[in-house]
């Protein structure tokens, strides 16, 4: 419990400073569509015979998808990459694996916004499911600002996608508190020059997180939510 109350102080204490702001990746982070992805990039791959392990398909999540293609070996080697990630994205099943809200998501980005902070989604998904993610939470109506795979020249683990997040909001990324749940968002995020750093586990473990560089490591949102 000193753990936890610990970790509420420190997320209060930071988001008090002057300037604060919060910077929130989507994917995995504020919707569990981590399994909806996994399931349309081995249905692709299937469909083209090629047999790639979990693990491979792992490195894709958190980055954009045809850059994630052109920098991972596979069967792929030579194919346009915005193709091969059209066709994935065309592999998606939301029947078959849902996205669901990660607890304490949608009650965070409401405690945040109602005490005046900014918030900008930071996504290396598409504008189109940013939106519709934002309207499944039922924010889609308080000012969240977006920054999406369509904004940025280069996405994560570059720095580009944060540093526009804190752009758009006119704060300081030193002021901000991002949210991730993969490797290459907390990369991003730590080139950016974020000044507080949570890892979220719905993908990978506790761990895997801090070694990347997560100040902090919690299962969902639910300890980030201010308390009234």
């Amino acid at each position: 419990m000193r753990t936890v109350e610990d970790l509420r102080l420190r997320v209060g204490t930071f988001l008090r400073r002057p300037g604060a702001a919060v910077l929130l990746d989507l994917d995995g982070t504020l919707v569990d569509s981590e399994p909806m992805q996994r399931a349309a990039f081995h249905a692709y791959f299937a469909s083209r015979g090629w047999d790639v392990g979990h693990e491979v398909v792992g490195q894709f999540m958190g980055r954009r998808g045809h850059e994630s293609f052109g920098a991972i070996d596979g069967p792929w080697r030579g194919e346009d990459p915005r193709e091969l990630t059209a066709a994935v994205l065309s592999h998606l099943d939301h029947e078959a694996n849902p996205p669901v809200a990660v607890p304490g998501a949608a009650e965070a980005i409401r405690g945040w916004r109602a005490a005046g902070l900014p918030v900008s989604l930071v996504t290396s998904a598409f504008r189109s499911w940013a939106e519709e993610a934002l309207e499944l939470l039922g924010v889609a109506d308080l000012g969240v600002r977006l920054v999406t795979a369509e904004d940025t020249p280069v996405g994560k683990p570059q720095p580009a996608p944060f540093l526009l997040g804190a752009e758009r909001l006119g704060v300081d990324p030193a002021d901000c508190l991002a949210a991730e749940d993969s490797v290459a968002g907390i990369a991003s995020a730590r080139g950016a020059g974020v000044g507080f750093v949570v890892g979220v586990t719905t993908s990978l473990g506790h761990d895997v997180l801090a070694q990347a560089g997560a100040d902090a490591v919690v299962p969902d949102l639910t300890l980030l939510a201010p308390t009234p």
